[in-house]
C-alpha cells in the first residue's frame, strides 16, 4: 500500500487523490485491507461501532495490526461506546492499542444510572462527537458519513443505508490525521483506564480475541464474504486498481473538539457549518444537498429559497417519514417544507428501502434508508461528510467533512443524486392548489406515504413543541 501511494502522490505533486465511495461493500473493503495493509498506525474515529459481523471484523483487524507492532487508536463517541464498554476495555489491555472516549458518562454500566447522569447533566451529555475518519499509515484515509456496522456496508438482511465517503491519498491525509489528534488530545476525551481501570485485563483480552475470531470463522461462509469473493470490483480495488480524481483545490474541514463546551452559541467553533454556509448562498445555477436529517429552519428556508428566486435550481433530498429512523426529525422538517416548495426548492423524499419501513423510534435506530451527508453546487464544488442540514449539527455535535473543486467529482454526485432521485427510489414532493401531493411518476398521494400513524403522531408532537434546536 506504501509503495502504490508513495508512486501516486509523487506523480501528482502538490495534489491529493479523491474517490467518492458509494458502495457499502467497497467502503468495508478499502477500511479491512488499509488495515490488513498498515506497517505502522491505524487512527480510527467514529460515533457508533456495532459489534455485529462487519463491525466484530474490523475490530479483529485492528487487534491482528496490534500484534504484528502497529499503533492503534480508537476514539469513539460514548453515547454508543458505553454499552460496549467491556469489548473497548479488553482491546485497551493490548500495549499497542489505545482507546478513548468522547465527552464519557461516568457510570459505565446500567440503564437507570445512564438515565441519571443524563437527566442531571443533560446539557453535557446532549453533545456529541459525529465524526467518522479512518486513517491507515497517516497515507490513506477515508471521512464521510459512514458508521461501523453492517447497515453501513451492504451487510445487513434487514434496511441498509444509502452512504457516502471519500477514500483520500496525499496532503488532506496529514489534515485528517492533524484533526484526529487535536480531538484525542481535547479536553472532553478520557482514556478508559481513567473510566474503568478494572475492565482492562490480560484476561478480558483472550476473552474478545477468541470472541472475535469465533465470529470471523462463522462469518466466512456467510452471503456476505461469497458476495465479497465474487465482486470483480472488490478483486480488482484488493490487487491496487484505486481510480482517484487528483485535485489542488480541496479543504478538509472539522468542527472544535471544545464545541461540546460551549454554553452559548459560537460561530468559530461551527467550522464545518461556517464553510457550507458561503456554498450555498454563491450557488447560481444549481445546487444539490442530500441530507438524511435535513431540518433548515428559519434561516435555512431562507437561504434556499433565496437561491431559487434568484435563479438556481435548488434541489434536496431527504428521507421521508416511512425511511427516517428519528420520525422527531422529520416533524422539525416538515413544519418548513411548504414553505421550501413554495419558494421554488424542489424536494424529493427517499422511500424506505425494499419498501419496508425504517425502524423508528423518538431517538434514532439502525434501519433508515438515507444516511448520505453531501452537497454540490454550480456543477463544480462538492461537500461530502458527517454535516446534516439541521441545528443538532451546527451546534450540538461535533462533525467534520471534505469539500473540494473539481467538476468530475462533482459530475459524480450530481448523478448519485440523479440515480436516488428516480421514481423507483423517491417521492418528488409538490405543491398542488395549496395541499401537499407525493409522487413517484406511476402513483400520486395526498399525505405522507406509507407511514403508521405512530410515526405521524411523533412527527406532529415533534413539530407541534417546536423541537428543532434539538434535532
Amino acid at each position: 500500500m506504501g509503495k502504490l501511494i508513495s508512486d501516486a502522490e509523487a506523480a501528482h505533486p502538490g495534489q491529493s487523490g479523491f474517490r467518492l465511495v458509494a458502495e457499502g461493500m467497497e467502503a468495508f473493503v478499502i477500511r479491512a485491507h488499509s488495515a490488513r495493509q498498515a506497517q505502522r498506525s491505524l487512527d480510527v474515529q467514529t460515533y457508533i461501532w456495532h459489534a455485529d459481523t462487519t463491525g466484530m471484523f474490523l475490530a479483529r483487524q485492528l487487534l491482528a495490526a496490534a500484534d504484528r507492532g502497529v499503533r492503534v487508536r480508537l476514539l469513539v463517541d460514548d453515547l454508543d461506546a458505553r454499552a460496549k464498554n467491556a469489548g473497548f476495555a479488553a482491546l485497551d489491555a493490548h500495549p499497542n492499542i489505545a482507546v478513548r472516549l468522547f465527552n464519557p458518562f461516568a457510570s459505565r454500566s446500567g440503564g437507570m444510572r445512564l438515565a441519571s447522569e443524563g437527566l442531571r447533566d443533560f446539557g453535557r451529555i446532549n453533545r456529541r462527537m459525529h465524526n467518522k475518519s479512518w486513517i491507515a499509515d497517516n497515507r490513506i484515509a477515508l471521512v464521510g458519513g459512514r458508521n461501523l456496522g453492517d447497515e453501513y456496508f451492504s451487510a445487513s438482511s434487514d434496511v441498509n443505508f444509502v452512504d457516502l465517503d471519500f477514500a483520500m491519498v496525499g496532503p488532506v491525509v496529514r489534515d485528517v490525521s492533524a484533526s484526529f489528534d487535536r480531538f484525542w488530545n481535547s479536553s472532553a476525551v478520557w482514556p478508559i483506564e481513567l473510566l474503568d481501570k478494572e475492565s482492562i485485563t490480560d484476561a478480558a483480552l483472550v476473552r474478545v480475541r477468541a470472541k472475535l475470531e469465533q465470529e470471523a470463522q462463522a462469518a466466512a461462509g456467510g452471503d456476505y464474504a461469497r458476495a465479497l469473493q465474487s465482486d470483480d470490483g472488490i478483486r480488482k480495488l484488493v490487487a491496487g486498481g484505486w481510480p482517484m480524481r487528483w485535485a489542488s483545490n480541496y479543504r478538509f474541514v472539522s468542527d472544535d473538539p471544545g464545541k461540546v463546551e460551549m454554553e452559548e452559541k459560537d460561530a468559530s467553533r461551527a467550522v464545518v457549518a461556517a464553510v457550507i454556509g458561503p456554498i450555498v448562498q454563491g450557488a447560481k445555477q444549481t445546487l444539490r444537498v442530500i441530507s438524511p436529517y435535513f431540518v433548515p429552519g428559519d434561516q435555512g428556508t431562507a437561504a434556499l429559497t433565496g437561491r431559487a428566486q434568484a435563479g438556481a435550481q435548488v434541489q434536496v433530498l431527504t428521507n421521508s417519514l416511512a425511511a427516517n429512523d428519528v420520525a422527531s426529525v422529520h416533524g422539525g422538517y416538515s413544519r418548513h417544507r411548504q414553505k421550501l416548495l413554495e419558494g421554488g426548492v424542489q424536494l424529493w423524499e427517499l422511500k424506505p428501502a425494499g419498501g419496508t419501513p425504517a425502524k423508528s423510534s423518538m431517538t434514532g435506530s439502525s434501519g433508515a434508508s438515507l444516511h448520505t451527508k453531501a452537497l454540490t453546487a454550480d456543477g463544480r464544488v462538492l461537500f461530502v461528510g458527517s454535516y446534516n442540514l439541521d441545528p443538532r449539527s451546527t451546534w450540538l455535535n461535533s462533525e467534520q467533512g471534505v469539500l473540494v473543486e473539481d467538476a468530475v467529482l462533482a459530475g459524480e454526485l450530481e448523478q448519485i443524486f440523479v440515480r436516488q432521485t428516480e421514481g423507483a427510489r423517491a417521492w418528488r414532493v409538490s405543491v398542488e392548489e395549496g395541499d401537499l401531493r407525493w409522487s413517484d411518476g406511476q402513483t400520486t398521494l395526498d399525505s405522507e406515504p406509507e407511514a403508521t400513524g405512530w410515526r405521524k403522531f411523533q412527527a406532529w408532537l415533534s413539530r407541534a413543541l417546536h423541537l428543532d434546536a434539538q434535532l
